[in-house]
């Protein structure tokens, strides 16, 4: 298995089913859209008029007015409601309770970041998807965008020799709305889940496995969600990560990897970059980079995901080899132990399978 689309293990045709309709559905179903094979099967919203809506806007065959109807509907996969993927777009804290309700019924699940607000129930819904042989992967995009594709094809081959140290951060100006998903702490809200993922899976990404310590300070919202947050790593060895997240300010998002004989820079966002320099086999500060990468992204940038997902799901995968759930556990436990090491307040919403 590739990071690339095999032609070999392409499958004819995928039917999407898509839980919740708010910005982040809508973007990534118009990538959805672009990815051959792919069909807008069904979409589900609390509300059933903005699940017609939504359907009539973006393409989708039927809409439905709970999200469990939906996975009821495409569990039977021989039917014309059948589905054979859902992606997950709710806010954070529902995530893992409409995961484990696909998998329950049998259903190839691909989950928005975070996969959950605990470590424990990302590591749950990755126990039950083995148990059941069911497809799950967090829909943690970068690490399928092209230059940050050719980022591991560097580290790989040893361009900049053993990786030392890793910087990044992500994050934005919000102002303060305890209403707004990422301010209330019912919706998951905070930094770290949000664009903490991104920087965190990017360390995690370069390591691999789990770091040794995780140190954080940072600074918590009136309502007691965390605001902003910086992570020191250890990966033991001497091999160090230093990560931002904020919602206080406009963070560059950029991120670097220095390694004993080089270094790579990665231009922000760091989610999305648009460039890398490499600076290999012991090239200086002062020259000129030995290589500069930019290679474009297809729609939105979630293209390359779901092509992934398409090519896991023809190969009868359980668990992406580029984005496993053993990932997205590790990434989980850091943020755990840095939220709780900030006392911020963070739980898994239960209710929302309606």
């Amino acid at each position: 298995m590739t990071d690339q689309l095999s032609e070999t293990t392409r499958v004819s045709n995928v039917r999407w089913g898509v839980l919740a309709t708010g910005g982040i559905a809508a973007t990534v179903s118009g990538d959805i859209a672009l990815v051959p094979g792919a069909e807008l099967a069904a979409v589900a919203s609390r509300d059933a008029g903005r699940a017609a809506a939504f359907a009539a806007e973006h393409g989708f065959t039927r809409s439905y007015g709970s999200y469990r109807e939906l996975i009821e509907a495409g569990a039977d996969r021989s039917s014309e409601t059948g589905l054979d993927a859902v992606y997950i777009a709710t806010p954070h804290a529902q995530h893992v309770v409409l995961a484990r309700a696909c998998v329950e019924a049998g259903l190839p699940v691909l989950v928005e970041k975070p996969v959950g607000c605990t470590a424990a129930a990302t590591r749950g819904l990755a126990e039950l998807a083995r148990e059941r042989g069911v497809f799950v992967m967090e829909a943690l995009w970068a690490r399928f965008q092209p230059n940050l594709v050719r980022l591991r094809e560097l580290l790989a081959s040893g361009a900049i020799g053993e990786v030392r140290s890793v910087a990044g951060d992500l994050g934005f100006a919000l102002p303060y709305d305890p209403a707004h998903r990422l301010w209330d702490p019912a919706q998951g809200g905070g930094t770290l889940l949000d664009t903490g993922v991104y920087p965190v899976s990017f360390a995690q990404g370069v390591f691999g496995g789990s770091p040794q310590a995780v140190h954080a300070v940072g600074v918590l919202a009136e309502n007691g969600v965390d605001a902003e947050a910086s992570l020191l790593l250890d990966w033991g060895g001497g091999r160090t990560a230093r990560l931002g997240s904020t919602l206080l300010a406009h963070a560059g998002g950029a991120g670097t990897i220095t390694g004993t004989t080089g270094r790579i820079e990665v231009a922000g966002p760091l989610h999305k970059p648009s460039r890398l320099q490499v600076w290999a086999d012991g090239a200086g500060r002062d020259d000129a980079p030995s290589e500069v990468v930019e290679r474009p992204v297809t729609g939105r940038g979630y293209v390359h995901m779901v092509e992934h997902v398409h090519e896991c799901l023809a190969a009868g995968l359980v668990e992406s080899p580029v984005m496993p759930m053993t990932d997205s556990v590790a990434v989980a436990e850091v943020l755990d132990a840095a939220l709780d090491a900030l006392g911020a307040v963070h739980r898994d919403d239960d209710t929302a399978l309606v």
